[in-house]
């Protein structure tokens, strides 16, 4: 009994071989040339295929344990599924795609799966930084967005903020009991910093594309393209070659059309603000990480040189006159300068609070001199990411994005560093048909050199907002003041009084009132 067992599960294993061994042969044939009579031996060996059962027995006298696809056989033999395959043709569902975005988020980008990807933090943010630079690219004119590239925006960002849900904290809360008594119990509630922040990013998304989508009905400017005949073209920044140029009417746009365009400037500056407020806050509640603080001086003076050192440590101190006197002609030396101011707060910030024995700071300045000294340079810094809005990110927010291991923070600070982007990028377009109107008008106004604060810098500042000069003496009060200024200050919102251009907790307050208007 046992001995014919074991023939039989032979005999299974032999036939089961022999099934996967006949395609190689038949495939062998059909490559070379083959006539008719192939053609005969290989339908008969399919033949054959299909009724190779246990033990010999034809399949349709007996069941089989395993099921074969005769489909996949046949396949297989004649080079792969046949053209037009509508398993092949058909469009990755959403499902697919939501399996395809969590899978790489979960390999960390390492398809490899060997545990060698970035952190979820890291992974999450590229994921929104790379949607958003897949969606929106270059925008490279005024226009509403396709349809299918909108919806694929609202989609797939839904999908990647879908994680900020399950990020929670205990709160305590009432409740009831059967016999009317109340207890105190402790439930769970999305963070905090996400429940205010996440609302607020998501209502200034839809406006800057409400904000696109208003320019469908601009008929008094139109782009011709930067290949076209030299009599055809428009007007466009020497800087700005790859864009398309702008065409006006020879008389320029009509006042009506003007003020509409200023209007529209206006209120993408206001969401510029206020997702440059979220970003700015969510950076500095990041830590900063030890591979950076090790890559740094031994003092401040190292760090910013002894010319820009001077001009902060001078007794009475003007941030105008400071920027005034720096060399930003590039974008290049105002990203560095940016990470001198950067890397020296951080010194200093670090040997007010803790006692640092690597690196001993000139003992004799004293501690209040010190503060002051970080206060300044915090004041510049503002300004800096104020007038230039749109130059890359410093070495500091670099080294914090890589190593932040905050889920929720890295949602926050790549969404709203996009938004940012996409409205620094809207009001520089906007620019552009402005500076068109005015070289139509007067062609002495044409501007060959970069300039990045006329991109970004609103013409006539908002009621409710400072204007540079007011600015100017607000920084200065603050410089000599122990209380530093903080983003909010310095862009006109004051949070104790109770304007309503922005709220403390970060959301949008009326500002989707103000477009609306």
């Amino acid at each position: 009994m046992v001995n014919e067992e074991n023939k039989i599960q032979k005999s299974r294993s032999f036939n089961f071989r022999k099934i996967f061994e006949i395609p190689s042969r038949l495939a062998h044939s059909i490559g070379g040339e083959s006539g008719s009579d192939d053609e005969e031996d290989m339908d008969n060996n399919i033949d054959n295929v299909q009724f190779i059962s246990q033990g010999g027995i034809p399949l349709e006298n007996q069941q089989m344990d395993c099921a074969f696809d005769t489909e996949l056989v046949s396949s297989l033999t004649k080079g792969g599924p046949k053209a037009g395959n509508p398993q092949k043709d058909k469009v990755p569902s959403d499902m697919d795609m939501m399996k395809e975005r969590f899978a790489k988020l979960l390999l960390g980008e390492d398809m490899s799966g060997g545990g060698k990807g970035v952190s979820s933090a890291l992974a999450l943010s590229n994921a929104i930084t790379n949607l958003a630079a897949s969606v929106f690219g270059e925008q490279s004119k005024l226009e509403p967005m396709p349809q299918k590239r909108k919806e694929r925006w609202r989609k797939e960002i839904d999908w990647l903020l879908s994680v900020t849900d399950y990020i929670v904290e205990f709160v305590p809360a009432q409740q009831k009991s059967k016999d009317g008594t109340n207890m105190e119990i402790m439930v769970t509630q999305q963070r905090k910093d996400l429940l205010m922040n996440i609302p607020a990013l998501k209502k200034l998304d839809a406006m800057l594309i409400d904000c696109l989508d208003n320019f469908k009905d601009a008929k008094e400017f139109w782009y011709v393209s930067k290949d076209a005949d030299e009599s055809e073209k428009g007007v466009q920044r020497s800087d700005k070659w790859w864009l398309p140029t702008i065409k006006v009417p020879p008389e320029g746009l009509s006042d009506a059309s003007r003020r509409w365009l200023q209007y529209q400037k206006d209120c993408v500056n206001q969401v510029l603000k206020a997702s440059m407020a979220i970003n700015a806050q969510i950076l500095a509640e990041m830590e900063v990480p030890e591979n950076y603080i090790e890559s740094l001086p031994k003092n401040g003076r190292s760090s910013l040189g002894d010319s820009i050192y001077k001009n902060i440590t001078v007794e009475f101190f003007d941030p105008e006159q400071f920027l005034s006197t720096m060399d930003m002609s590039s974008e290049h030396k105002v990203l560095d300068l940016k990470n001198r101011i950067e890397a020296s707060i951080v010194i200093w910030k670090r040997k007010m609070h803790q006692k640092d024995a690597k690196s001993s700071w000139v003992p004799a300045v004293s501690l209040e001199k010190r503060e002051l000294f970080e206060e300044r340079a915090e004041t510049i810094l503002l300004l800096i990411k104020h007038r230039f809005p749109g130059i890359p990110q410093s070495s500091l927010e670099i080294s914090k994005i890589q190593y932040n291991r905050d889920v929720g923070h890295a949602v926050l600070e790549s969404y709203s560093r996009v938004l940012e982007s996409l409205a620094n990028t809207v009001t520089s377009r906007i620019e552009d048909v402005l500076y068109a109107d005015s070289v139509t008008q007067d062609p002495s106004l044409a501007i060959a050199k970069w300039n990045p604060s006329a991109d970004s810098s609103p013409q006539q500042p908002l009621s409710g907002m400072s204007t540079p000069k007011g600015e100017s003496e607000m920084l200065s009060s603050a410089a000599e003041t122990p209380n530093s200024m903080t983003l909010s200050d310095f862009m006109g919102w004051n949070m104790e009084q109770g304007e309503p251009d922005i709220t403390k907790n970060h959301s949008t307050g009326n500002l989707d009132a103000f477009c609306q208007r």
